[in-house]
């Protein structure tokens, strides 16, 4: 019999608000490896999800099924109310500029400058009206993450903060109703990362995007997260506040939030 989930949360206004994406018995395998197996989740509007687990048990793979990049064995993936695996290639696109996605290795591009990098999302965006100047939107975009003025500068001349800070703006330049996050503060140090999570806070005020968050980090998920979910065997293991995750009995949880 299946492990149902241990919503350990208590009652909240979740009734007032809408789903951004809604997530039901969500299985995906690759050969015998059963890496999503009874998955649901319901992530609503402008709300924080972090997502933790043990490496390996399926939380890249999960945003990646989300945005259509990994294609489920079985289950249904709802985005903005609309089931992704109905789609044609073209409402999958138009559904992904959407969509942020922040990279753990920021994926920029090397032989880019910052400024081309960052233009690059909006040059290929045919399907997205773009209002404004494109210079105007790429300067807004630094400014946002305090970077402007590396605006000429090659990724290589950037420190491993200053790329995620730019893989953040470029995230965030087509103005996207949802970001997904994996592993944003992974191989930053103590003080980068605090203002990595502060930023992924100031940004999810200004813009009031949804946020999915995959994350190993403990004080981003104390700090950032309206809803903790911790993935295990492949389901859904628990899901509450941090300070709901912290006080539980449950020896799994324990062993990960020992403080």
């Amino acid at each position: 019999m299946e492990e149902e989930k241990k919503n350990i949360s208590n009652e909240t206004d979740s009734a007032n608000l809408k789903p951004a994406i809604e997530i039901e018995h969500l299985r995906k395998a690759f050969g015998s490896n059963i890496v999503l197996r009874d998955f649901n989740l319901t992530i609503y509007t402008g709300q924080n999800m972090v997502v933790m687990g043990k490496s390996g048990i399926g939380k890249t793979i999960l945003i990646k099924c989300i945005i259509g990049l990994v294609k489920p064995d079985s289950g249904t993936m709802r985005v903005f109310g609309k089931d992704i695996s109905r789609l044609n290639h073209s409402e999958l696109d138009e559904l992904r500029m959407r969509i942020g996605f922040v990279f753990q290795s920021s994926a920029l591009y090397d032989s880019m400058t910052i400024r081309e990098n960052l233009a690059f999302p909006l040059r290929r965006s045919r399907r997205k009206k773009i209002t404004g100047n494109i210079e105007d939107m790429v300067r807004e975009s630094l400014r946002n993450v305090g970077l402007e003025n590396a605006i000429d500068l090659m990724p290589s001349e950037l420190s491993g903060g200053m790329r995620k800070r730019i893989g953040i703006a470029r995230s965030l330049i087509l103005k996207p109703e949802i970001v997904l996050y994996d592993e944003p503060t992974t191989g930053l140090d103590p003080i980068t990362s605090e203002e990595i999570i502060h930023l992924i806070l100031e940004l999810q005020k200004k813009y009031k995007t949804t946020s999915v968050i995959i994350t190993h980090d403990i004080d981003l998920a104390r700090e950032a997260a309206n809803q903790i979910v911790f993935l295990k065997d492949g389901i859904a293991w628990a899901q509450g506040t941090y300070e709901e995750m912290i006080k539980t009995n449950d020896p799994d949880l324990k062993k990960f939030f020992k403080q």
